[in-house]
């Protein structure tokens, strides 16, 4: 491009390249001078994951980290890009007066100690889920909480951010499944090395390199798996459980375990509806669409129609129409006449766009035409849940916005993850009110 030979236009040119520059270098001095300071406690594998997502956050800046390992430790410094300050001890790391918030991965034993102490140095705490560990600790955070009700406290359970589920529970919520009856859900998995659930125990650092295989650090496998599918059971249905069923046992994994290596578990709710619950360790199977993926997804069960869906990889969801028996004055809820699909055919509402060709791609053009014209509002993508849960919390942060997965949720949630244990432990109906 040929440069203009106009000195008082080359000025002008120059001065407005300059005020861009400015703006820009101000917006994002802005944008930094907003950032949430953090500490990171816990940066094992989960925490790892995690420092991974919250680099795509940049609400939030990492400057500090903490664990009891070395070698996580180090990992963490790098995985941080921000150059944060490196803690053994998590009392230390909260005398860093610049710490805003504090995240926390550790194992589920440590979740409370760690929270306590964050709250009462003045931190906003993002906890992973289960939020606690013992009754008496969902006491003592409920106290917590409300003496502090300016500090956001958030639990880890993410799909209460996901596009996906929130195009299910729209369509919950629009009466397009009917009444919601049952829930099903499962997290099946034939164990590989590393995964945490084989007994891979680090002579270096002990039982608690394979805490989750043992009960003085966890609480099987409704912690670390079945409370993220109890808590989509909780929003379908509006409500938490009023007792649990179950059985579990050491059947299959002769190795020193403490923690169930299978669980069946039945929660009812006050209104009737069940969550039926399975996590084994002895096969991935998944009979959801169509077996094409394994290990974990769920089933929301209505009068007029059913959907199965994942949080993935990949996110996914089919929806099933449900009519009504002969005679019956059940209101018709099926998608108009002009269904590309029967009863037996899944109609796909949500599939990863790289799935979506030919037939489908004009099956769930029709589906999203039909979810929209009552009032459902469709995401085609699924962005990550776990990049969503943390923009959340930073803003929660900053503008005092109660978290979409608060501490009431995180400790309703952790109550039934302990009577889960209760009911198979002494096979009996444990109720709510227990705890």
């Amino acid at each position: 491009m040929a440069q203009s030979s106009d000195p008082s236009r080359r000025d002008l040119l120059k001065s407005a390249a300059a005020v861009t520059a400015s703006a820009a270098a101000g917006r994002a001095a802005a944008a930094a001078d907003d950032q949430v300071l953090f500490g990171f406690v816990g940066v094992g594998a989960r925490g790892s994951a995690h420092m991974r997502s919250l680099s795509r956050v940049p609400s939030g800046r990492c400057v500090a980290v903490c664990d009891i390992y070395q070698p996580h430790l180090d990992r963490a410094v790098t995985l941080a890009r921000t150059n944060p300050k490196a803690y053994p001890d998590h009392r230390k790391m909260l005398e860093q007066t610049d710490i805003e918030a504090v995240l926390i991965a550790t194992p589920l034993h440590q979740h409370f100690p760690v929270m306590r102490d964050a709250l009462l140095a003045g931190k906003h705490v993002f906890c992973e889920k289960a939020l606690v560990f013992k009754p008496e600790e969902v006491r003592a955070l409920r106290k917590l909480a409300a003496e502090r009700p300016r500090q956001v406290i958030q639990v880890g359970l993410q799909r209460r951010y996901s596009q996906f589920y929130s195009v299910a529970k729209q369509m919950v919520d629009k009466g397009l499944l009917g009444q919601v009856t049952h829930f099903n859900g499962q997290w099946n998995r034939n164990p590989y090395p590393g995964s945490g659930w084989l007994m891979e125990i680090d002579p270096a650092r002990g039982r608690e390199s394979a805490w989750r295989l043992f009960r003085e650090y966890s609480a099987g496998m409704m912690a670390e798996r079945g409370c993220h599918q109890l808590d989509m059971a909780d929003w379908v249905f509006g409500d938490h459980p009023d007792f649990v069923v179950g059985v579990g046992g050491n059947e299959f994994f002769h190795d020193g375990r403490t923690v169930y290596d299978n669980i069946q578990l039945i929660f009812h709710y006050p209104k009737g509806q069940k969550m039926m619950y399975q996590a084994i360790n002895t096969n991935g199977h998944l009979p959801l669409f169509r077996s094409a993926k394994s290990d974990f997804g769920e089933i929301i069960m209505g009068t007029a129609g059913s959907i199965e869906i994942t949080l993935g990889p990949p996110a996914a969801g089919m929806y099933f129409y449900e009519p009504p028996p002969k005679g019956s004055p059940l209101v018709e809820t099926a998608p108009p006449e002009g269904n590309p699909l029967g009863r037996m055919k899944g109609l796909p509402i949500l599939i990863p766009k790289e799935a979506v060709t030919g037939p489908t791609e004009r099956d769930m053009k029709w589906a999203h035409l039909w979810l929209e014209e009552n009032g459902v509002l469709v995401q085609r993508e699924e962005p990550s849940p776990e990049v969503a849960q943390f923009t959340a919390f930073f803003d929660s942060c900053r503008t005092g916005k109660r978290p979409a997965a608060d501490v009431d949720i995180g400790l309703a949630n952790a109550v039934m993850v302990m009577l889960s244990n209760t009911a198979m432990d002494e096979a009996r109906r444990a109720y709510s009110k227990e705890v």
